[in-house]
């Protein structure tokens, strides 16, 4: 008889063992669900851009947004890594790749903004009013004048060396500085260095009452600078929150956002704007099939 109660008594602290187990892993699976991992670009963080937009998000969807500000590349790869739900990046030829090696899915055009040059005003390489990029860039390599460079892989870094190579320039060490560091910590360089640097037009807006640097060269077609949102695909990481990602990804795409990015100004100068307004009309996209 002792035996026997001996027995339920084990099986009745077994049974309730794995009944809490069974709870702890459901409230956890609950409270990861309740978090969105973002990877982005420095230059959405810096410019202000997320701290004005995603509260909104937060207060209507009741799940909060883990922003991770860093360079493109590395956004990239803790996308295919599966440590991040969705990233925010401005690079689409990496972008893609993403995709087709099956770590992406239901990417979607957001907004653009663009590149410029900015440099000392004493302009000593002579850049302003260079008829394209490419002389603009010429004229520093042949002045040898010091030009800084994230040099992180971002999606700014990823532009600047694709600029390089198309003028033919392969940057020197000596007057060349790669910093390994931010949008907003390089301008901070360039202005201490009085160089010249590659900026998005957003974290230069930002940063423009903070630097003594002036903007050296804009508009050319080739400084055109899109950002697109892509969801980590659950297909190869079945535990991210690919629902949350997806409420993202709907939310900032939907005319209503759209319009605060739009909106979205400082000093009266709008410092992106919105490209996925035909997305609009497009259904909720809950899985990748």
């Amino acid at each position: 008889m002792n035996a026997m109660f001996s027995f339920v008594k084990t099986l009745s602290i077994r049974i309730a063992l794995a009944c809490l187990s069974t709870t702890l892993l459901s409230s956890l699976a609950l409270a990861d669900n309740s978090v969105i991992r973002l990877a982005t670009t420095t230059s959405t963080e810096n410019s202000g851009l997320l701290a004005e937009l995603l509260p909104q998000f937060e207060r209507e969807s009741g799940i909060r947004v883990h922003v991770i500000a860093v360079g493109t590349g590395k956004a990239l790869r803790l996308a295919r890594e599966g440590d991040v739900d969705v990233v925010l990046v401005h690079a689409r030829a990496a972008e893609d790749q993403l995709i087709a090696d099956g770590f992406g899915v239901e990417r979607r055009d957001v907004m653009h903004n663009d590149f410029m040059i900015v440099g000392p005003s004493a302009d000593s390489a002579g850049v302003r009013n260079q008829k394209d990029v490419t002389a603009a860039l010429k004229k520093i390599a042949a002045a040898k004048q010091i030009f800084v460079s994230r040099g992180d892989e971002s999606g700014t870094h990823k532009k600047e060396m694709q600029l390089w190579r198309g003028a033919g320039v392969y940057p020197a060490a000596h007057w060349y500085r790669s910093t390994g560091q931010g949008m907003g910590k390089v301008l901070q360089i360039a202005a201490e260095l009085q160089a010249y640097t590659l900026t998005d037009r957003g974290t230069w807006l930002a940063y423009k009452n903070k630097v003594p640097l002036e903007i050296m060269f804009q508009g050319d077609a080739r400084l055109y600078n899109p950002y697109g949102i892509i969801a980590v695909n659950p297909k190869k990481y079945p535990d991210i929150n690919f629902k949350g990602a997806m409420q993202l990804i709907n939310w900032i795409t939907s005319p209503p956002t759209q319009q605060a990015i739009h909106d979205f100004k400082i000093e009266g100068n709008s410092l992106f704007f919105p490209r996925a307004m035909k997305h609009a009309q497009q259904r909720d996209v809950l899985s990748p099939d």
